[in-house]
């Protein structure tokens, strides 16, 4: 009977589908329930309804799989965070060392012209030779990376394509080098390197500011800034050497008077800037008392050399001393580039 009191037969009361086949009759035409038993079909089966067991099971591997996978997430976050610490580093090492070829491009220009003029000749030519065998290693560790210098090797299309201009560059410089080493110093090789030496130099630069604008994901844009124009005034204390040596050797006087008064003017300006700051040049100044005082040693060596390239001197004793105090002006510069660059944390 249903819930209204009306019977019902029992093969109604379930859904053809969901009954169980009716056994077979004998020839007699009844219900021969021995000779055809009761078979339920492979097909059949009772509806699916999960038992608190398993709801318990589902929740469980559930909320397993989300623990993993936030954990993962915070797994992720920590070797991001370990990854962009050790890229900080490396990429100051690459921003102070590409900028340090700026400088190199100009010693060996600087070296090349003492020689010519006849100024601790052999001391000149060791080091000439020196100057061009770190470029050229350097230019190498910045392509393909070098352990030795802390290098990685670059992976940036654009700079590659950029530090290739400059190995083609290098390749039309190099033969004027190859030459003052093997004792030419005549007027032809001194103006190929005084009209080859600033587009090797221009275009050293402009992969200096590619990796310095590459560098904003893990280095702070100022600190970048620093490091870069730093490194900078090293290959300013030898371009204005550089330029003093090309009026002396007579090679376009007028145009390296005008070039020298300009960066001679830009060295003093930086130099201002890193100590206490120039909002133009993006300089924030500088803070470490270490930093600082090395700093302040540099200035002392400026304030002595600044006279001699201020006036132009070209005299014998002009030269010796400009010949006397680059080198420690250049050393004194590096040591604070260094600082700034083990200052990244």
């Amino acid at each position: 009977m249903n819930q209204s009191g009306i019977y019902v037969p029992f093969d109604r009361r379930f859904p053809p589908e969901s009954m169980p086949p009716k056994p077979e009759t004998t020839f007699r035409g009844q219900v021969d329930t021995l000779a055809a038993p009761l078979v339920m079909p492979v097909s059949w089966r009772p509806p699916d309804i999960p038992s608190a067991m398993e709801r318990n099971h589902r929740e469980i591997v559930m909320r397993q799989k989300t623990l993993q996978f936030f954990t993962l997430i915070l797994l992720s976050a920590i070797l991001t965070v370990a990854a962009q610490a050790a890229t900080k580093q490396e990429m100051a090492t690459v921003i102070n060392l590409a900028g340090k070829q700026r400088m190199l491009t100009q010693k060996m220009s600087k070296e090349a012209l003492l020689i010519a003029k006849g100024i601790d000749v052999q001391a000149n030519r060791e080091n000439l030779r020196n100057t061009a065998d770190l470029f050229d290693r350097t230019l190498k560790g910045l392509i393909q990376g070098d352990a030795q210098l802390g290098l990685p090797a670059t992976t940036d299309p654009a700079i590659l394509a950029q530090l290739d201009k400059v190995n083609g560059l290098w390749q039309q410089f190099k033969p004027n080098i190859e030459a003052v080493l093997k004792g030419d110093t005549g007027k032809p090789v001194l103006e190929s390197i005084a009209k080859q030496n600033l587009p090797l130099l221009k275009n050293m630069n402009a992969a200096v500011q590619m990796y310095a604008k590459a560098s904003g994901s893990s280095l702070d844009p100022a600190v970048a800034t620093t490091i870069n124009l730093a490194g900078k005034q090293r290959m300013l204390t030898q371009k204005m050497t550089k330029e003093l040596l090309l009026v002396a050797n007579g090679i376009a006087p007028e145009a390296n008077r005008e070039a020298l008064a300009g960066t001679r003017a830009l060295f003093d300006r930086t130099l201002k800037g890193l100590l206490d700051g120039d909002a133009k040049l993006g300089l924030p100044g500088t803070r470490d008392p270490a930093i600082r005082k090395q700093l302040t040693v540099v200035q002392q060596l400026w304030s002595e050399y600044q006279p001699v390239l201020a006036a132009v001197d070209t005299s014998k004793t002009g030269l010796e001393t400009a010949a006397r105090l680059n080198l420690p002006l250049l050393k004194e510069m590096n040591k604070a580039v260094k600082m700034y660059e083990a200052a990244v944390k």
